[in-house]
């Protein structure tokens, strides 16, 4: 297709681009495959099965992909879906290009191919959903992946550091406890901010602004709550425990790494492998700046508290250190941050094709 004008908007799919006034727009090669088809077929329906051939090439994905991408075309267009200046929504059945296409290099109508027989759907394009049920969605997803990694990050914690005897499995169940429950309410947390910064600013920024002051938050409370907790209980608390800091620069590298999967349009695995290695990198970022994560705080507190059962020396002598030092709290912060940043990455890069039922299937994939 050649090069066509709407409006302010030129688009190029040849060169794979598309501008405002000169400005080149940042959208995903999908969804400027998309808006391709729908400026091609302008005036003309575009079915949701056709978006599905065409556009995501027969990748089995739920209506929701659809909506979303849609939606962000919206955005990046400023068109309103209660008064379509561009995209017209077709209830059940689809969307249709309505802005006037002007210039020479605009392409001839082509008559779309007679449709072949199929099923029903199986779902309906759904409505548009505000940025706080976006938000609400990710929370979910993201909540999931921290209560992952919390659970797994617990039992290596508890399972290397519980003192030998009756005592070891309520060390190894309290740590697993408090781990996931604070991996789950950050990753919550993280997710809520990911989703609604994504819905409020498409692009890169939204993701990682929205996920970076998520993080801050929850890592400033969770700080600020822990220290009083320990105050009232023993009068005393360690200081430079997990905090707002190191709750940004997680809440960033989530963001990053769902931004990253969504451009790409990357499976939930390669997402969550990317998002790991980011967060591996922020890990160790932490750890040379003076941050602390799980098991730089636990070492703050055991130090606090000497008369306490459990020890990480053990962790040390895994990398030739007497007891739990500067080598092995670099070491657990980067896998830390990597298995947060991973699990809840591939649960948000995941979120549109959970529950997923192909257009026409009779049955559900395994």
């Amino acid at each position: 297709m050649s090069p066509t004008r709407f409006d302010r908007f030129r688009l190029d799919p040849q060169d794979r681009r598309l501008t405002r006034d000169g400005e080149t727009v940042e959208i995903s090669g999908r969804y400027l495959d998309a808006l391709t088809l729908l400026v091609a077929e302008r005036g003309r329906l575009v079915t949701k099965d056709r978006f599905m051939a065409e556009v995501w090439k027969g990748v089995p994905v739920t209506d929701e992909a659809l909506t979303q991408c849609v939606r962000s075309l919206r955005r990046e267009l400023g068109d309103d879906a209660a008064r379509p200046r561009f995209i017209e929504t077709v209830p059940r059945h689809g969307y249709r290009f309505v802005a006037e296409v002007t210039g020479d290099e605009a392409p001839a109508v082509v008559a779309p191919p007679p449709p072949a027989p199929v099923a029903p759907p199986a779902v309906t394009v759904r409505a548009e959903r505000p940025p706080w049920r976006e938000g609400l969605s990710g929370a979910a997803s993201g909540g999931a992946g921290g209560a992952v990694a919390g659970l797994i990050g617990g039992m290596v914690y508890g399972l290397a550091v519980s003192p030998e005897g009756m005592g070891a499995a309520s060390a190894l169940l309290v740590l697993v406890c408090a781990t996931t429950a604070l991996a789950l309410t950050a990753g919550g947390v993280v997710g809520f901010g990911v989703e609604t910064g994504r819905a409020l600013r498409p692009g890169p920024w939204g993701g990682i602004l929205g996920g970076a002051l998520a993080g801050a938050v929850i890592g400033g409370v969770t700080r600020l709550i822990g220290l009083d907790a320990l105050a009232l209980l023993t009068g005393a608390a360690p200081a430079n425990m997990t905090g707002g800091a190191e709750g940004l620069i997680l809440g960033a590298a989530v963001g990053s790494g769902v931004w990253l999967a969504a451009r790409g349009g990357w499976s939930a695995r390669r997402a969550a492998a990317v998002a790991a290695g980011i967060g591996l990198a922020a890990g160790a970022f932490l750890s040379i700046t003076g941050g602390r994560l799980m098991g730089g705080s636990l070492d703050l507190l055991l130090e606090a508290y000497p008369a306490a059962r459990l020890s990480l020396a053990p962790l040390g002598t895994l990398v030739g250190e007497p007891e739990f030092g500067r080598l092995a709290g670099a070491l657990t912060a980067s896998l830390e941050a990597g298995l947060f940043v991973g699990c809840v990455v591939a649960l948000l890069a995941a979120r549109p094709a959970l529950g997923q039922v192909p257009a026409g299937a009779s049955g559900v994939r395994g």
